[in-house]
């Protein structure tokens, strides 16, 4: 084809412009596709096959194309950009949910900016403030209920979705799992195993993740007639391993400690088990442990982790489903999901 002929087609998609001498028409030769379907996967339409959508975007990557960004925000208003915002990134639970986001948006021809907001609810603001001056398309929000509750009085029309922590009062669409009943399971199994002083290590009740989990721990031990002491519970305002650690080893100097630890999270629990080793203890034979998410490491610990697994993946993708829904129809009702978790027993209990 001639150069003259690329910039034709290059004029006629204004959106568009070839790299390294490609263009459009040589993207569609290489995956087997029209025009038309490169230019609908480049502009994120819905009404393109999965596997044909994947097909396009792998012969973009090895061509070399790329979208004149600036030229199509400038015809439809459109970013193309959609904002995670996470409270910790440093914290494995959240690495896989990422993905799962960005998977689903790169699907449908949007780009993903990831979001540390450290649970504050001024930074997150200022993430807002891209979403208000059209910088981004949407928001998933993973920040504490507190937090969205705040927002959603100062921007309820905005267009984002919460993910694993929401509240169904703030009136936002949400994908999470049933954590009370996850919780539940959690302690019944402990006390399956013959426990009957099953401690708690919680993360900061500010999460409305936390008060659930808390709340179905209590009400799993109060089934079996077992009255929760206060002080086989723990509430810390970290989810790091050094303080899942510290708390076990303040556990074990009670009188009569439990003989059973439910940890809300992963990363504490495996802080767990090293603090109860730091202080003699065996991981089950003294003291059983369970945790919850089923991060990657929690099946290659010593003693591999017994713990509630999310689906991690799911929920990301689940989200992002859910934003795009409500960016193609603002008026629409998006409902809430609801995502079923498993208990997987290992060597911890």
């Amino acid at each position: 084809m001639s150069r003259t002929r690329q910039e034709e087609i290059v004029a006629a998609r204004p959106g568009v412009r070839p790299a390294d001498g490609l263009s459009i028409s040589g993207v569609a030769e290489q995956a087997g596709v029209s025009v038309a379907t490169v230019s609908r996967v480049l502009n994120g339409h819905a009404n393109v096959r999965p596997a044909t959508r994947d097909k396009v975007l792998a012969a973009v990557d090895a061509s070399g194309y790329r979208v004149n960004e600036l030229a199509r925000n400038l015809r439809t208003a459109e970013s193309r950009l959609l904002l995670t915002m996470v409270p910790d990134v440093g914290n494995p639970f959240y690495a896989e949910i990422v993905r799962g986001i960005d998977s689903v948006a790169r699907q449908h021809g949007y780009f993903m900016l990831l979001c540390d907001t450290g649970a504050d609810p001024g930074r997150e603001r200022s993430y807002f403030d891209l979403l208000r001056r059209r910088r981004a398309d949407g928001a998933i929000c993973l920040d504490p209920a507190t937090v969205q509750q705040a927002l959603a009085e100062e921007s309820g029309a905005l267009p984002w979705v919460a993910c694993c922590e929401f509240d169904p009062a703030v009136g936002v669409p949400y994908v999470s799992i049933d954590n009370y009943r996850a919780a539940g399971d959690a302690v019944r199994h402990l006390l399956a195993q013959g426990h009957r002083r099953v401690g708690l290590i919680n993360s900061d009740d500010d999460y409305l993740y936390a008060q659930q989990r808390q709340q179905g721990y209590h009400d799993a031990l109060m089934e079996a007639g077992i009255t929760p002491h206060e002080r086989w519970r723990m509430n810390l305002n970290s989810l790091d391993y050094e303080a899942g650690a510290s708390a076990a080893a303040m556990l074990m100097a009670q009188r009569d400690a439990p003989t059973a630890i439910f940890a809300v999270s992963d990363t504490l629990a495996i802080g767990v088990i090293h603090g109860l080793r730091s202080v003699g203890k065996r991981v089950p034979d003294d003291v059983a442990v369970v945790g919850f998410d089923d991060i990657s490491l929690a099946s290659q610990i010593d003693p591999p982790l017994t713990t509630i697994a999310q689906p991690m993946r799911e929920l990301g993708e689940t989200a992002a489903r859910l934003l795009l829904q409500r960016l193609a129809n603002p008026l629409a009702n998006v409902p809430g999901v609801l995502l079923p978790h498993r208990l997987v027993i290992r060597r911890s209990t």
